[in-house]
C-alpha cells in the first residue's frame, strides 16, 4: 500500500485509517476453533429475548426480508485494516423491522454456529452499513470468512462482525460474549484503540 493511501482523509475530516493499523492488500483468516459445517437446507436463524415473538428464519426466509449492498472499510483489532469492502446481503434493519423489539432491549448478543458470541449496542446494529453479508467483492463468502453469512459491523474491531451467524438474543443490558470474557473491550471502537479492557 502506498504511504498516501495510509494518510487518506474521510469525508468528516478524520484520516481514513484508525490509530495503531496498517493497511493490508489481502483478507486475513482469524477465527476461534474450527469452521463450523453448514449447509443452507438445515441453516436457521434463532431470534430470542425482548423482541414480541420468538423466531427462527429458513435461509430462504432470511434472505427474503431484503436485499443490499454497501461498500466499508474493516479493522481488525490484530491492527490490520482493508480498504473497500464491497458487500451484499440483509440488512440489519431488515430484521430489527421483522422482530418487532422491545422498547426495554439496548444490546444484542450475537450468536454464532460453533459456540462464538459477541454483544454489540443495539444502536450500533442500527447504523448505516450494518448487514448480514452473503458475499465479499462479487463473490460468495468462503467457508473461511463466515459462509454462508456473517454479520458485518464495519464501524466497530471487527470481531464484532461474527462469521457463521446463527442468531440474536436482544437483552436489556451489556454482557460480555466470547472474546470479551478474556479480556477484549466491550464495545471496540478503532478509533479510539478499544482493543482491551
Amino acid at each position: 500500500m502506498s504511504q498516501s493511501a495510509t494518510r487518506e482523509v474521510r469525508p468528516d475530516g478524520r484520516l481514513r485509517l484508525p490509530p495503531g493499523q496498517r493497511l493490508t492488500a489481502g483478507w486475513p483468516v482469524l477465527h476461534y476453533g474450527a469452521i463450523p459445517r453448514l449447509d443452507t437446507e438445515t441453516w436457521r436463524f434463532h431470534v430470542w429475548g425482548l423482541v414480541e415473538e420468538e423466531r427462527k428464519f429458513t435461509w430462504d426466509e432470511f434472505n427474503a426480508l431484503g436485499n443490499t449492498t454497501d461498500t466499508s472499510d474493516i479493522h481488525c483489532v490484530t491492527t490490520w485494516s482493508k480498504y473497500d469492502n464491497n458487500w451484499e446481503g440483509v440488512p440489519f434493519r431488515a430484521l430489527y423491522d421483522a422482530v418487532k423489539v422491545k422498547p426495554e432491549a439496548k444490546v444484542v448478543m450475537v450468536h454464532s454456529y460453533g459456540g462464538y458470541t459477541t454483544n454489540v449496542p443495539l444502536e450500533d446494529l442500527l447504523a448505516e452499513g450494518v448487514l448480514f453479508a452473503r458475499s465479499h467483492d462479487g463473490e460468495p463468502l468462503t467457508k473461511e470468512h463466515g459462509w454462508p453469512i456473517r454479520l458485518v459491523v464495519p464501524h466497530l474491531y471487527f470481531w464484532k462482525s461474527a462469521k457463521w451467524i446463527g442468531g440474536m438474543q436482544f437483552i436489556d443490558q451489556d454482557r460480555p460474549g466470547f472474546w470479551e470474557m478474556y479480556g477484549y473491550h466491550m464495545y471496540g471502537d478503532p478509533w479510539k484503540e478499544q482493543r482491551y479492557s
